[in-house]
């Protein structure tokens, strides 16, 4: 069972037009909606679950700049920005807080991969910093662990994903825009090359432009229109604990486990590395665009071949759109936490932080992390089909993101000014002959 998410007050009557349909309500498709209405268009968000019922409410909650791929610097940076006056463009609490980012170094080597990040990082225009054993040792406040250096940007933060979203749901819903939950797309249907309508299970929806910000569903949704999106799952387990005075504000990074404070006193916890991932025959189908990725991270994903292998080859597929699809039959991916790896992480802190010797896990989850070959998002038109943009896997910097990636796309809907370059988040990168790049520093 996941977190508890604040409820937001949606839509019930289903338009029989809209300007923009936008297939997804976790932070993408909710922070697109919500510079769309701001800006006085018809926008119509459907959510097949309730809004931020996945990854979107499952994640650590961190808005970093630090550690971000060179390619997604210039927009994290617009990203800060806009959470940092987010409480008060939506009026209410998002839990946005300017407490810092840090990652800890415990070797010699860290350092230096740490200044060449850095040196990208103030070229992009950030305040980037490397700090001293001293420095670093005084952020990690009480820890037991021997911290040689830190990274940290200007600017970092934490926010509450269980808050955030519906907040910025609520302020979408103000401006005019209309959000259905319960309410799956079973596909978009096209009139000369150009999208016209979408088909929910309630009825036909015609439209200008649609927005596929299904997270880790957008692959199946890219397959009906006939669309290659190489795209993978992973599953990632979090916990929170009681709250605990244990003198720490900021999130901190080790090589074992990562942490941020809560608003409610306690802290998210989650296990360092790249989470499980389940073979599935997407992953075949996808081998040879993952597997520079699997050989760069092998030492921290671990694969599983199980019940979801045979789950997806029977089930995951699009059905004749007036048949009941299965959007509608797996309303929310609810994966269970790998319960082991919390534990250890919870000894692992207990072990960095004496503080925490009598806090106790109140409650654990795990979501679906949406996943390119390249670990960059896809944010982009399709050349061939007018009116449709594809927004997804953020491969877990979509919360950070999220805002300005909401204000980039509504960008592209509109026709303005994008808020920043899009062309390295372009979907055609996977039809390019050049070779996809997957970015190491530390």
């Amino acid at each position: 069972m996941g977190p508890i998410i604040d409820q937001v007050e949606t839509s019930k009557k289903l338009p029989e037009i809209t300007d923009i349909a936008i297939i997804g309500g976790g932070i993408i498709g909710v922070a697109t909606a919500m510079f769309l209405a701001e800006r006085g268009h018809r926008v119509a968000l459907f959510e097949k679950g309730h809004i931020s019922g996945e990854q979107s409410s499952r994640n650590w909650g961190w808005c970093r700049q630090t550690g971000r791929d060179s390619r997604e610097l210039d927009l994290i940076r617009e990203s800060t920005h806009l959470w940092e006056s987010m409480n008060e463009r939506t009026g209410k609490e998002t839990g946005f807080r300017s407490t810092g980012v840090y990652y800890l170094g415990e070797s010699e080597d860290k350092a230096e991969g740490y200044e060449i990040w850095a040196k990208i990082a103030r070229e992009h225009g950030l305040d980037a910093q490397v700090l001293s054993s001293k420095e670093a040792q005084a952020v990690a406040t009480g820890t037991t662990h021997s911290i040689l250096s830190a990274l940290t940007t200007k600017g970092d933060g934490r926010a509450e994903p269980q808050k955030a979203v519906p907040a910025m749901a609520a302020k979408a819903i103000s401006d005019g825009a209309l959000i259905f939950e319960n309410c799956a797309v079973r596909g978009i249907e096209q009139t000369n090359g150009h999208v016209s309508s979408i088909i929910t299970e309630k009825g036909v929806v015609q439209c200008q432009a649609v927005v596929i910000a299904g997270g880790a569903w957008s692959r199946l949704i890219c397959s009906q229109l006939g669309l290659r999106l190489p795209q993978l799952k992973v599953r990632s387990s979090v916990f929170r604990t009681n709250p605990i005075d244990a003198a720490i504000e900021t999130a901190l990074y080790f090589k074992d486990f990562a942490l941020r404070k809560r608003l409610d006193g306690g802290f998210t916890v989650a296990a360092e590395g790249g989470g499980d991932v389940d073979i599935v025959p997407d992953s075949f189908a996808f081998f040879k665009e993952f597997f520079p990725a699997l050989a760069s991270e092998w030492r921290t994903i671990r694969l599983r071949i199980g019940k979801r292998f045979f789950d997806e080859l029977l089930y995951w597929r699009n059905r004749p759109l007036d048949q009941v699809s299965i959007y509608e039959k797996m309303r929310t991916l609810d994966p269970n936490p790998d319960i082991a790896r919390n534990l250890k992480a919870m000894k692992q802190l207990q072990q960095a932080f004496p503080a925490f010797q009598h806090a106790v896990i109140a409650q654990q989850w795990a979501g679906y992390i949406d996943t390119m070959p390249d670990v960059i998002p896809v944010i982009s038109p399709v050349e061939h089909i007018g009116g449709l943009i594809i927004a997804t896997g953020f491969s877990g910097h979509g919360f950070g993101i999220g805002p300005a990636a909401g204000h980039l796309i509504a960008d592209m809907v509109t026709g303005d000014k994008p808020l920043v370059d899009p062309s390295a988040f372009r979907f055609s990168r996977f039809q390019d002959k050049s070779k996809l790049v997957i970015e190491k520093w530390g």
